[in-house]
């Protein structure tokens, strides 16, 4: 019986009406977003209560699951839906469909707020192993994941569903709307490759610029280059700084208090079009493409970040998983190469990415992969680059060691360099 129960109370829906009012339509919505999440339905019931005082009479509904059940209710009179997901764990871990279905139904009701619950239920004897298993979706196909021993914060931002989560190998971690954003164990791993490739690259950065980021990471491995004057960080949402500073001081490092970081909570996009600056580094550190963040890889969010740029500068940002994801790294590529006359693409492994990771740096001079071991190490010295994790000067260059996999991904003919 050890399971996943999860549970969600959604306020001021902005679904099509009948949605709520119309027991065939949710019926239909209910087991389609049940059979996507993998999930197995044994049967169903459905009744439509009468309309009272004038008011349409909401909805309620079953779906009996072979792994246990879907309940949900609905009040058109207040635009409201409860949902109640239970899955049970016993032989096979069924936590991230239960996640799936919770996620598509919230959807595709548009709430205005929610309130969720998660609890982890039969464990009277013990689960099978120590700490509730998150998993996360790589694609349609492969999920990988964790194990977190306790949940120091959730809250919903107003923008997504924050949590920080703690387990033994991870310490704590950020996860955004059920995706894994950084760790304390293996944070160098991306933070390191984003930053350090380009910085180094540059002769003398002195302005830079890190679009999303709000947990700091970045923003403390950029600090460390003597030669910046001024870091200016946009972060959509306040909640994700909120949280940095209260429970992810080891990532950050008070770099989001340095005197010369410049912490603004506003739309990205926005700032770049109006700031009137340019910058010698941008780093775009945002969520994947298919959270809110979507506009900002794009080619005309790409074109609007080469505006901003000063001679010699550089934009860095992820690409995906060039195995699970190739279609997004090859369109993503291919938009960069649109815009800048070098785009070079590089790589490495994140632990808590579950996979091998893209990243690129798009300049119209900037050459990072040009740059030898030797060089790179005497540029770590001459400008005190230390408390590196993983970066160095011999890894640089397997940064840009591509897989022909990877490399087959990237745009021809070959104006893009890598």
């Amino acid at each position: 019986m050890q399971g996943l129960h999860l549970t969600a109370d959604l306020y001021r829906c902005q679904s099509d009406a009948t949605l709520l009012t119309d027991e065939a339509a949710l019926a239909a919505l209910c087991r389609q977003a049940t059979l996507d999440a993998g999930l197995t339905i044994v049967g169903e019931k459905w009744h439509r209560f009468p309309d009272y005082q004038g008011q349409p009479g909401g909805v309620t509904g079953m779906l009996l699951l072979a792994e246990s059940h879907l309940a949900i209710h609905t009040w058109p009179e207040r635009g409201g839906v409860t949902l109640d997901v239970y899955v049970c764990n016993f032989e096979t871990d069924n936590s991230a469909r239960a996640e799936h279905l919770m996620a598509a139904l919230e959807s595709a009701f548009a709430p205005g707020d929610c309130q969720r619950q998660r609890l982890m239920r039969g464990e009277r004897d013990g689960p099978a192993q120590p700490g509730e298993p998150l998993l996360e979706a790589l694609d349609e196909h492969s999920v990988y994941g964790f194990r977190f021993d306790r949940r120091v914060l959730a809250c919903d931002t107003g923008l997504q569903w924050l949590e920080v989560l703690e387990s033994r190998e991870l310490g704590l971690t950020l996860r955004l709307d059920g995706r894994l954003m950084t760790s304390e164990a293996d944070e160098a791993f991306y933070h390191e490759a984003l930053i350090h490739p380009a910085a180094l690259a540059h002769p003398a950065p002195r302005r830079a610029l890190i679009v999303g980021g709000g947990d700091g990471g970045a923003l403390e491995e950029l600090l460390k280059y003597r030669s910046i004057e001024s870091a200016t960080l946009v972060e959509l949402d306040g909640g994700v700084v909120a949280a940095a500073r209260d429970h992810l001081g080891s990532i950050h490092r008070g770099s989001l208090d340095d005197p010369r970081a410049d912490v603004r909570i506003q739309d990205g996009a926005a700032y770049v079009r109006e700031c009137g600056q340019t910058f010698d580094l941008v780093y775009l550190d945002l969520t994947d493409p298919e959270t809110p963040a979507g506009p900002l890889y794009t080619q005309a969010f790409f074109e609007d970040c080469r505006a901003v740029l000063a001679p010699g500068g550089a934009l860095v940002l992820h690409l995906g998983a060039p195995f699970h994801e190739p279609g997004q790294v090859s369109g993503l590529a291919a938009a960069l190469g649109e815009v800048f006359p070098q785009v070079h693409a590089y790589g490495l492994h994140i632990p808590l990415y579950g996979s091998y990771w893209a990243l690129a740096v798009a300049s119209d001079t900037l050459d990072p992969a040009g740059l030898s071991a030797a060089e790179i190490g005497a540029r770590l010295d001459a400008r005190g680059i230390g408390d590196l994790q993983v970066y160095s000067a011999e890894f640089h260059g397997a940064l840009f060691a591509l897989p022909a996999r990877y490399r087959r991904l990237l745009p021809r003919p070959a104006s893009v360099s890598a």
